[in-house]
Parts: C-alpha cells; sequence; structure tokens
C-alpha cells in the first residue's frame, strides 16, 4: 500500500524529472490521503497545477491565433475541435484544483491564517483561467466565484505584513483579474498601487532573504502599472 510520504516523494521526482502530470497526480493522492499541506506541501500542489494548467492555457492561446486566422473552413474546424479538446482537458485541471480548495484544503486549513489565504488565492486564480476562455453564463459564473475567492483572501491578509509575499502575490493576482477578466482598469491600478506603495514603505525591515522574495512580486507590480497606466 502506497503511503502519504510515498506519494510526497513520488511528487518531488516527478517535479524534478518535470513530468508534471505525474506531479498533479501525487500531490492529488497525498491530499486525498490528507489534506492538511505542510508549507511545502502547499508549494508542491501550486507547481504542480501551475504547470499542467499553464501548458494546455499556452496551447490554447497558440490555437486559437491559428483559428483566427484560418480562412479555410474545413481546416478552420479542425482547428476548432483540437482547442475544443485542450479546453476540456484545462476545464478538468481547473476544476479539479477548485474542488480539492473546497473540499478538502479550505476545511483541512483550520485557523492558519496564511493556509487559508493561500488556497482561497489559489482558487481565484483557477476561476480566473476558467474565465480566460469560458464564454457567457459559464464565463460569469466563473469572474463571480473568482471574485469571492480573491475578497475572501483579500479579507484574510489583513493581518499580514505588507511585505508578506502571499499578500504582495495576491496584489499581483486580483490586480490581473480586474485587468485581463473583468476590464476595470481602474480598480486593477489601484490595487496594485496599494499593493507597492504599502510593500516599499516596509522593506528595510527585511531580511536578505526576505527582501529578495517580495521585491520580486514589487518588481511585477511595478511592470504591470507601468503597462496599464499606458492604457488608461
Amino acid at each position: 500500500m502506497t503511503s502519504r510520504d510515498d506519494y510526497i516523494f513520488a511528487a518531488k521526482l516527478a517535479e524534478t524529472a518535470e513530468r508534471y502530470d505525474e506531479m498533479q497526480e501525487a500531490i492529488r493522492n497525498a491530499i486525498m490521503a490528507d489534506a492538511k499541506l505542510s508549507v511545502e506541501e502547499r508549494s508542491l500542489f501550486a507547481s504542480a497545477y501551475k504547470h499542467v494548467a499553464a501548458a494546455r492555457r499556452s496551447t490554447a492561446r497558440m490555437i486559437t491565433d491559428l483559428e483566427n486566422k484560418e480562412a479555410d473552413a474545413t481546416s478552420k474546424g479542425k482547428i476548432k475541435e483540437y482547442r475544443d479538446k485542450v479546453e476540456t482537458e484545462l476545464n478538468q485541471i481547473c476544476n479539479d484544483a477548485i474542488t480539492l480548495v473546497d473540499a478538502n484544503l479550505l476545511p483541512a486549513a483550520g485557523d492558519d491564517v496564511e493556509a487559508q489565504v493561500f488556497f482561497h488565492k489559489l482558487k481565484g486564480d483557477y476561476c480566473r483561467y476558467l474565465a480566460e476562455f469560458q464564454k457567457d453564463a459559464k464565463r460569469q459564473a466563473d469572474c463571480d466565484k473568482g471574485l469571492e475567492a480573491y475578497t475572501a483572501a483579500q479579507k484574510l491578509c489583513e493581518g499580514l505584513a505588507a511585505t508578506n509575499p502571499l499578500r504582495l502575490g495576491l496584489s499581483l493576482n486580483m490586480a490581473v483579474f480586474y485587468f485581463e477578466i473583468l476590464k476595470d482598469n481602474e480598480k486593477a491600478i489601484a490595487l496594485a498601487q496599494k499593493g507597492f506603495d504599502d510593500a516599499v514603505d516596509e522593506m528595510d525591515s527585511l531580511s536578505e532573504a526576505q527582501y529578495k522574495e517580495s521585491s520580486q512580486i514589487i518588481q511585477l507590480l511595478r511592470d504591470n502599472l507601468s503597462e496599464w497606466q499606458k492604457v488608461e
């Protein structure tokens, strides 16, 4: 019988080998055995699902571009069939992550605020990925669920330092959600600017290791602000 430790080891091994579908399966099995994750295990979970989703998101964007450029109706139909196949895979990955968060990971997080923020943020991210390609009522439902998850994480973040990478990452991703999905440029800029300003004021108090991690996210916030303000 495979133990939970075996699944965690398999997930780490698959990550090293860059075999992310196997990594996803292993960390999922570990969660089903015991959903209370350590900080390292949370990172494994996020990494596995991010990589398998990212591969499909990239492919879906590429195929959509091909479909839009194709003039021949027969070829266009075949490209659409392939896009539908990739989007079905992406839909399954995203909904699996969301279901694990709702049914297993959040209930097991208990009163661990950072874990709660982590999983609400992750749920928001996967709702955002779904909203990138869903249409009409399905897209609206994913937007609503994503905003609810991000907002829950934002409220919980109030007790975390402004330089906390988790809080900064939430500011970054929630702002992207407003800009790319909800098309609310003003709100996206306001969120990113607040996250940036609050963190910059406290950066001098961080250790070297903390500074490096936080400064990377702050730079991404700065880059997005620069681009988004041009749109404004």
